[in-house]
């Protein structure tokens, strides 16, 4: 009786995760974010769609967008940028995915910092009046790179501004 307990008890967590990655998608970016919710940016491992997950453990509250196809690639903007030199000169890398959804620009980001060696990762929600809500990742959590887009060939880098 004890082996079934200890069995369901590491399944079902792994099971309320699983609804974060479907069997034909790989994670692009994904993290926890400081309060417990989960941020998972998928693509189907043949490039057919792209698709921006968020929530609790064992609820999506949110995807974006709603349908899975080859138009999802159109309704995502990336930018990055890269500053080698270390400390001395300030080195730096930010990469940002921006996407808005009913009245709301949502920007996720990933940077680092050399003259502190800071890394963070999170979600910027700006709504249509200029409000910002700021979701800080847990950075120990992090899985991919929003800089891996390129790759695939379905994105391009588009002026977009730098958004930390």
């Amino acid at each position: 009786m004890r082996k079934y307990l200890l069995f369901f008890a590491l399944i079902i967590p792994m099971f309320f995760w699983a609804q974060y990655l479907l069997p034909n998608e790989e994670i692009i970016f994904s993290f926890e974010t400081k309060n417990g919710k989960k941020m998972s940016l998928v693509k189907d491992k043949k490039n057919e769609y792209i698709q921006y997950r968020f929530g609790s453990k064992n609820h999506v509250e949110m995807e974006f967008p709603g349908e899975r196809n080859r138009n999802s690639w159109t309704q995502f903007k990336y930018n990055s940028y890269l500053r080698g030199g270390g400390k001395q000169n300030a080195g730096m890398e930010v990469d940002n995915l921006l996407f808005s959804n009913n009245g709301y620009q949502y920007a996720l980001f990933r940077t680092y910092f050399a003259e502190d060696e800071k890394f963070a990762a999170g979600i910027i929600i700006t709504d249509s009046k200029g409000k910002e809500t700021r979701i800080p990742g847990n950075y120990k959590t992090v899985q991919g790179c929003i800089c891996h887009l390129e790759d695939t060939g379905m994105i391009v880098k588009e002026d977009i501004g730098l958004t930390f």
